[in-house]
């Protein structure tokens, strides 16, 4: 399994970048972000920036893997996915208009 994990980006050196987040740095592969400046906030997938995200998206992001880890030491996992409690669950919208369109299987 792959974790996604926001980041801010500090510095842009051609297609990468330095991020961080708290006292963790990396380098990071920008090419799938070419649009990322200085100050964006984006999600990291081994070693590579896939999509740039709100900060309120990032933020969320990490409650909810903060709260993973609390749970996973043996802890409560709070609130840390308060904003879940809050909506109906919903599919992607290529599941959605798949399930529309009458599709029920693979």
């Amino acid at each position: 399994m792959c974790l996604g994990i926001p980041m801010q980006l500090f510095e842009v050196e051609g297609i990468a970048g330095r991020v961080s987040h708290g006292s963790r740095q990396e380098l990071v592969d920008l090419s799938l972000t070419p649009d990322a400046v200085v100050g964006d906030w984006v999600l990291t997938f081994l070693g590579a920036a896939r999509e740039i995200i709100s900060a309120d998206e990032a933020a969320k992001i990490l409650a909810a893997l903060e709260g993973l880890s609390a749970v996973m030491n043996g802890g409560s996992a709070g609130s840390a996915f308060a904003d879940l409690d809050e909506r109906e669950p919903s599919l992607p919208s290529h599941l959605q208009a798949a399930l529309d369109a009458g599709y029920t299987t693979a």
